[in-house]
């Protein structure tokens, strides 16, 4: 692999795995209200957030993390302004206290925080807007969680910022293909990974585990050990949903996210990691195994989109079972029929906001995950003209992605329009 698209897929991963302290929706919103109100340079006396329909949905139902409980738009938006660090990012709500709480009660059932729709946008559009009497400022976040594009205060335009082949943190997803991201995980240096992948490895499954010792959520993860038991099928399945039993229900630790979610960073590496314990694989092997799953997910998602009504769980788990299949001693071959299995399975799992249910979600994309794994093992594969099935594994891909992005726009307004209210589902 020449020298720039190696540094280029270092890059990739590098700016992806990051590490983000509960959903990242609500999250994203504590951030732009906390950058906000720091741009303001004092408290405010109100808070509008402007959104996407994907933000409104992601965050309708999840708990804010380190907030006694609390849910939702207004919540995660007062509670960033309240004891938010905008400074920590992802990790914005690390410092909350028991008294920023409080306040944050308080100023919800004041009304401090107003909330409306934004339509014909990024499915990733944020926008905070604070007042202090005469003062404004105005934070704008698209497409990526932490992406600010724009700042203004007073009416002022203090920052602005487009992302072009000459930024700093600009990266070539199209440069992804399932070839060189094999190629890539066999050659990269093991010291130029070790933090991004150590890091992902010991967060995800300090949260797993605590997912598993306690009744988080819908305690998805512990049913499957209990009624299952605890073999390495199960155990991939039942990790992996135990970090989002944890994280959706409101579990402040921190996981690493891939594409943006930390669901999504839990199912690409958690299954991976029981199946590396099972096979006594080696730190290395391990490693180079989660680069395989990390990238195939990456680049699934560059063509869904951040945001979409396909969950995402599902192009995680594909990745996952790649880097299952790399586990096992499959090449080339046997990973592109994991990853055309998996698609021609489950390539339809709706989003329906972060909740509870992402848990469930996240096991049975692991076990089409699987059962793809284990087909394509035995050179078993769905055939082209089969759905979603295309001739090779990168048409595949591709389908998928039409799917998620073009496909599912209007799945994706209807399940917003059920969630807020503007639909009667009973209607004749």
């Amino acid at each position: 692999m020449d020298s720039s698209r190696y540094d280029n897929y270092l890059r990739i991963l590098k700016n992806e795995l990051v590490p983000a302290l509960g959903c990242t929706e609500p999250i994203a919103i504590a951030y732009a209200a906390a950058k906000a109100r720091e741009v303001l340079g004092e408290f405010p006396d109100h808070v509008e957030m402007v959104c996407s329909g994907n933000i409104i949905k992601n965050v309708k139902g999840v708990i804010v993390p380190n907030s006694g409980g609390l849910k939702g738009i207004d919540a995660a938006a007062a509670l960033g302004i309240v004891g938010g660090d905008a400074s920590r990012e992802l990790e914005v709500l690390e410092g909350v206290t028991e008294a920023d709480i409080e306040k944050t009660k308080n100023l919800i059932a004041a009304g401090f925080c107003s909330c409306s729709l934004q339509e014909g946008v990024e499915n990733l559009y944020i926008v905070a807007k604070v007042t202090k009497g005469a003062h404004n400022a105005e934070v704008t976040i698209i497409n990526r969680h932490t992406l600010i594009t724009r700042i203004v205060k007073d009416g002022d335009v203090l920052y602005e910022h487009q992302v072009s082949e000459q930024s700093p943190d600009y990266v070539d997803k199209s440069l992804l293909n399932v070839k060189d991201i094999l190629a890539f995980a066999s050659e990269v240096n093991l010291e130029d990974i070790r933090e991004v992948i150590g890091r992902q490895i010991a967060l995800n499954t300090a949260i797993s585990e605590e997912g598993m010792k306690n009744p988080y959520g819908a305690e998805v993860g512990r049913t499957l050990v209990d009624i299952y038991g605890d073999d390495v099928k199960t155990r991939a399945r039942a990790y992996a949903a135990a970090g989002s039993d944890a994280r959706m229900g409101g579990c402040s630790m921190p996981v690493v996210i891939n594409s943006g979610s930390g669901n999504q960073g839990m199912t690409v590496s958690l299954p991976v990691i029981e199946y590396a314990k099972e096979l006594q694989a080696s730190e290395e092997k391990l490693y180079r195994a989660l680069v395989v799953s990390n990238l195939i997910a990456i680049h699934q998602k560059k063509y869904i989109g951040s945001l979409s009504a396909y969950c995402g769980a599902v192009s995680a788990a594909c990745g996952a079972g790649a880097g299952i299949t790399w586990l096992c001693g499959g090449g080339e071959e046997e990973i592109g029929l994991t990853i055309i299995n998996t698609i021609g399975n489950v390539g339809g799992i709706v989003c329906d906001d972060a909740k509870s249910s992402c848990a469930a979600k996240i096991a049975a994309s692991v076990d089409a995950a699987l059962l793809a794994h284990y087909m394509a093992m035995k050179h078993r594969s769905f055939q082209p003209g089969e759905g979603l099935v295309r001739g090779d594994v990168e048409g595949t891909i591709r389908s998928l992605g039409y799917v998620g992005r073009v496909g599912m726009k209007s799945t994706d307004t209807e399940i917003l329009n059920i969630m807020i209210d503007r639909v009667d589902v009973d209607a004749d």
